[in-house]
């Protein structure tokens, strides 16, 4: 792991920052840097766990690709819960979409997101917390296997 642990980490810490990035950008051109700050300063603990969380996830699945050659269905939960991350920073800003919501026929979808919004950041967290545990689950079963093959060998 030493030798790997510098990929891992500017694995996970890009991926942390990309989903940032990613809320950022949408609540900005959404609703507008003021507006952008403000929901950043009053959710900020749900935000950067929501990424910290999603970064993990990433440089754990890192490391275990690097353990396990051909790790196939891993990548499935890390999609999962990144996904569900970023549903739930993005739905900070969805309320600002019901001056658009008429015309692409979303009203009911940008009310549930307004009406339970830091539901969501919890639903995300979950998410974030579900696949943490699982992947690492997975690198601990691959580490054993590993220390296994070399003391055979």
């Amino acid at each position: 792991m030493n030798a790997n642990i510098g990929k891992v980490m500017l694995a996970g810490i890009g991926a942390a920052l990309a989903l940032l990035g990613l809320y950022f950008g949408v609540l900005t051109l959404v609703s507008g840097w003021d507006f952008t700050l403000e929901q950043f300063l009053t959710y900020r603990y749900f935000v950067l766990a929501l990424a910290a969380g999603f970064g993990i996830q990433v440089g754990l699945f890192v490391h275990l690709k690097a353990l396990v050659q051909g790790a196939r269905n891993q990548g499935v939960v890390l999609a999962t819960s990144g996904t569900a991350s970023t549903a739930a920073m993005v739905s900070c800003c969805t309320h600002y979409l019901a001056n658009i919501a008429p015309i692409i026929g979303a009203a009911g979808l940008v009310t549930f997101a307004t009406q339970y919004q830091v539901e969501l950041f919890w639903v995300g967290l979950a998410f974030n917390a579900a696949g943490i545990i699982y992947i690492t689950t997975k690198v601990v079963q691959a580490t054993k296997e590993h220390a296994k093959c070399l003391a055979v060998a």
